[in-house]
């Protein structure tokens, strides 16, 4: 082989160093986004997001093509941290009714500190689908462990429990910035109603096929 038939060599140390500013300013941009979105909500323009991250608009762009692309990764990437808290706290939490209650205490926690999630958690019930699904098993699973124990009123379903969750949502979002920790009230009296020392039966609850689409309640966070 000639020298006019070699392979140019390849900038390897640039090549790398331009992958690392690159991952530095999704970084950046991720972490922006992610306090101005708790603050604001969806509703934020993404010009605040570039000015706090300190990248121009096409560096986001290239990033996050739209909004909506930024949102939907941030919201799922908190979502995971929230959950893995989530259950990493009812492992190490003996007593199911803690483990039920605390699991109650910490997601509306999030959510009063978080705009954009309580957000897309009332009118989606999760970033995605699956998102949805994880969260909706997990409650299954903390309602299996109280009524195990003895400690749920038996006719308590999962789906009840997922209802309470939006429910309660709705309140953290409506009452966020007129009676902040109203939800608190709120989900004490709701606790209450679900021990097993309540014994009046509660009204059937309608089944997915009652229900246009088949679609299950949605979730809080």
């Amino acid at each position: 082989m000639t020298l006019a038939e070699q392979p140019t060599p390849v900038p390897e140390p640039a090549k790398r160093g331009r992958r690392a500013d690159a991952e530095r300013n999704r970084a950046a941009i991720m972490e922006a986004a992610g306090t101005v979105f708790a603050e604001q909500g969806a509703a934020v323009d993404v010009r605040e997001i570039a000015r706090r991250s300190g990248v121009g608009m096409g560096t986001l762009y290239r990033h996050f093509p739209t909004k909506d692309d930024l949102l939907l990764t941030v919201l799922e990437q908190q979502f995971g941290s929230w959950l893995n808290d989530a259950h990493q706290q009812a492992a190490v939490t003996e007593d199911p009714w803690q483990a039920l209650t605390g699991f109650f205490e910490q997601m509306l926690t999030t959510q009063a500190g978080n705009r954009a999630v309580v957000e897309s958690y009332t009118t989606r019930g999760g970033p995605t689908p699956s998102c949805a699904q994880r969260c909706y098993s997990f409650i299954d699973e903390l309602r299996t462990r109280c009524m195990n124990a003895g400690l749920l009123r038996p006719d308590v379903t999962t789906d009840d429990l997922v209802l309470l969750s939006g429910s309660l949502s709705q309140a953290v979002l409506a009452t966020g910035d007129s009676h902040p920790g109203q939800w608190r009230r709120l989900l004490r009296i709701s606790l209450d109603g679900l021990t097993s020392r309540n014994t009046e039966p509660l009204p059937e609850p309608a089944t997915h096929a009652d229900v246009p689409g088949g679609e299950r309640p949605q979730l809080g966070m």
